[in-house]
């Protein structure tokens, strides 16, 4: 994974989350025993009565509540690493969501990885080096929207394990207290993003803090892979509807980029002293 800081200005902040105030409505609260994941007693399980919650539609909904989330489509920080990391053509693979936690809210027990539970290479997530070039099929791009201070709660990830070769241990899955150490949460600030793999073994702790923590959750692969299924047969008209031609390119359906595929080329290089940085 890698952190981006300050990706969004705090006016971007501010507008991403008065846009989640105003549909606060359609945060879905997942607190039915068969939609919770963890195991009661776990760092991940939270209380055990305040559900994790989550909603999509951002990208439809009507202007300016849309625009923020539709920005980190062909965000001009962002552009960069997702052609490094997928490569040029790179689209939208899965409905964008918010997910949202209240204090004492369930995280979400550990998931993806190249390897699956009976040992099997998973290709369809796979993350390898070859040939000089890093290679994902499956990046998820997490926007924070508020702050994620050291032992908050929140996105957590097995550092490395996006190289493994054996099954992630059952009770690592759960997130046993036994084998909290190996689970790292990395902190953010409001407006930082992080960009991992989801060949990397991954989850969420249960959330800590006074506030409602808060999230926006992209998924993008490479320009010939469809891992979701949500661009068929097509995306909603709202989404579509007033796309600048650079996000209307990255929510194309998979197709090779030599078949004139619109692409996004990085921005020309900031004037000195205006630059920006990594994590």
């Amino acid at each position: 994974f890698v952190r981006i800081k300050n990706v969004l200005s705090p006016e971007e902040v501010r507008a991403a989350n008065e846009a989640i105030d105003a549909h606060q409505e359609d945060l879905q609260g997942r607190s039915h025993p068969q939609l919770r994941n963890t195991r009661d007693g776990t760092p991940l399980a939270g209380d055990g009565r305040t559900p994790r919650k989550d909603m999509g539609g951002m990208l439809g909904w009507p202007a300016p509540h849309r625009d923020v989330f539709r920005n980190i489509l062909a965000h001009p920080r962002l552009v960069p690493y997702l052609n490094e990391l997928l490569g040029e053509g790179y689209r939208l693979d899965h409905q964008p969501m918010v997910i949202a936690s209240d204090k004492g809210g369930e995280g979400f027990s550990l998931h993806g990885g190249t390897i699956d539970v009976t040992g099997a290479y998973v290709p369809d997530l796979a993350y390898h080096f070859s040939h000089g070039r890093m290679h994902n099929n499956l990046l998820a791009c997490s926007v924070s929207l508020v702050d994620h201070p050291p032992g908050s709660g929140g996105f957590v990830v097995v550092r490395g394990s996006h190289k493994a070769n054996f099954p992630t241990p059952a009770a690592l899955v759960a997130g046993a207290d036994e084998l909290d150490g190996v689970l790292h949460q990395p902190e953010t600030r409001a407006g930082d993003v992080i960009l991992f793999s989801e060949g990397t073994v991954h989850g969420a702790k249960a959330w800590t803090m006074d506030y409602q923590r808060r999230i926006a959750l992209f998924r993008f692969s490479p320009a010939t892979v469809g891992y979701g299924r949500a661009y068929y047969p097509g995306w909603p008209t709202s989404y579509l509807e007033g796309l600048t031609p650079e996000q209307a390119a990255v929510m194309q359906p998979p197709y090779n980029p030599r078949l004139d595929r619109p692409v996004l080329l990085p921005a020309p290089p900031s004037p000195r002293g205006g630059g920006g940085g990594g994590g």
